[in-house]
């Protein structure tokens, strides 16, 4: 018989060829899109700039400054996609994938600082109003809304890594600026009630700093090494524990490698390790129904164990039906 160790490395070495080929597809593909909404976004900023100083709408201003943020934000993360492209190295095993997560970090940190600049400005303007010109403000808003949702659609339809929806969240907290300046600019523009600019603008920080929250808590999970917040560390020991020929699992871990890829490493109590060539293969097969598929897996004769992760009967069975 082969040894088992042997089999084990030969089939993840394998998989890691498969699996890194199609991550780097994926960002030859994200790259791209990240590049076209960094030149739109860019641009669109400095025509509102220009209007937002002539007009004296703090609501247009807000948002070009916004986007002047945004388009560094998108930079860094075009220039973090095409990094994760880079293979693995002798002192990076696991590739640059974690650097898409590190530039969301960095663009939830940016949003943060636009939304609490734009606050204390518009604070500043409810208390002393300034004149506001609500046609030209309504016009360049209504360009801004149309490039921003160009721009959302754009980084929708790729692939939606942790450094993308960074990237999008900057974006659609662009698109509600747009509403924002265009809703401020109509009723300026038919009523003359120029505080409407100011609470609109603060409306808008509240919901992009939700969304920043909810942004940060995913990163700071993956970047602790924590376990992805859509799976179990139970029901996979469960799972795996389940499968014909293991009677226990221990050193179950779970983390995030980079947003697309999930790695585990377990010690598997077997009831004999001439069965392990299939209970690794059957390992393999449910993880990856899990969405795990950077696997590592260490077999233990049942004689040897002394730590171990025990299993009601009944959702044993269950898994073993399951798995087969």
């Amino acid at each position: 018989m082969s040894d088992p160790h042997l089999q084990h490395a030969h089939q993840h070495h394998q998989h890691d060829h498969h699996e890194h080929g199609e991550h780097a597809h994926h960002h030859v593909d994200t790259g791209p899109r990240l590049l076209w909404a960094l030149l739109l976004t860019l641009g669109f900023a400095g025509v509102e700039a220009a209007t937002g100083f002539w007009s004296g709408s703090l609501a247009l201003l807000s948002d070009a400054g916004h986007m002047v943020t945004d388009s560094a934000s998108l930079g860094l993360a075009a220039f973090a996609a095409w990094l994760a492209q880079r293979p693995p190295t002798q002192r990076h095993t696991y590739g640059y994938g974690r650097v898409e997560t590190l530039a969301a970090l960095l663009n939830v940190v940016f949003m943060v600082l636009v939304v609490v600049g734009i606050s204390v400005a518009a604070v500043g303007r409810i208390l002393d109003p300034a004149a506001v010109n609500g046609a030209a403000v309504t016009l360049v808003a209504a360009l801004g809304l149309v490039l921003n949702i160009a721009v959302a659609w754009l980084l929708m339809h790729g692939e939606q890594t942790m450094n993308t929806r960074g990237a999008l969240l900057h974006v659609l907290g662009d698109l509600l600026g747009s509403v924002a300046a265009l809703v401020s600019g109509a009723v300026v523009m038919w009523t003359g009630w120029t505080t409407i600019d100011p609470l609109l603008s603060i409306l808008i920080c509240a919901l992009m700093l939700a969304s920043s929250l909810r942004l940060l808590r995913e990163v700071l999970q993956a970047l602790m090494e924590g376990v992805p917040p859509s799976l179990s560390t139970e029901q996979i020991g469960c799972v795996l524990a389940g499968i014909a020929g293991v009677a226990s699992v221990h050193d179950l871990h779970i983390w995030t490698l980079s947003s697309k890829r999930v790695a585990l490493s377990a010690h598997l109590i077997v009831e004999s390790l001439e069965q392990w060539p299939t209970v690794l293969a059957a390992s393999r097969h449910a993880l990856a129904a899990q969405g795990i598929a950077h696997v590592t897996l260490q077999p233990e004769p049942l004689t040897n164990t002394v730590r171990w992760l025990p299993i009601p009967e009944k959702l044993r069975q269950q898994n073993a039906g399951a798995s087969r």
